[in-house]
């Protein structure tokens, strides 16, 4: 049913894929300015499509820092976030950076901590703000 692929953004058919899921989920829908969703991180991120069948219908990011992985920018497309998808995706990228053994975290919109909190994630520290949009960060714990 679902299935993820890894690419770099160079891979240009792939990355308009995700951008534009990003551009419905973050720019429209969440009101995101657009310089902020789209960033000078683009290049070292690894990406992901989340596919239901044949269709593309979430992507994801995650990249090394000095504090660890960060996992980013999780976005599902709304007709697709009850059935699973958005679970199944934070555990494919999950599944392919812990034989990384680094610290695993991320920045979550308050509304998609129950999500993350499946996963394994724990919030950590004070509330703040991205993109005008109420957040913790959250660290991977098991």
């Amino acid at each position: 049913m679902f299935k993820t692929i890894s690419f770099k953004s160079s891979d240009k058919q792939y990355a308009d894929i995700a951008f534009a899921i990003r551009q419905k989920v973050f720019v429209i829908e969440q009101k995101v300015d657009a310089r902020e969703e789209y960033d000078e991180h683009e290049e070292e991120s690894l990406h992901y499509l989340l596919y239901k069948d044949e269709t593309p219908i979430g992507t994801a990011r995650c990249r090394q820092t000095d504090k660890g992985v960060k996992l980013e920018r999780f976005a599902v497309l709304p007709e697709y976030r009850k059935d699973g998808a958005g679970s199944f995706l934070v555990n494919a990228v999950l599944n392919a950076v812990m034989p990384l053994n680094k610290k695993i975290y991320l920045h979550s919109q308050v509304a998609a901590m129950n999500l993350y909190r499946r996963a394994g994630f724990k919030e950590e520290g004070e509330l703040f703000y991205e993109a005008n949009i109420p957040h913790y960060r959250m660290v991977f714990i098991k």
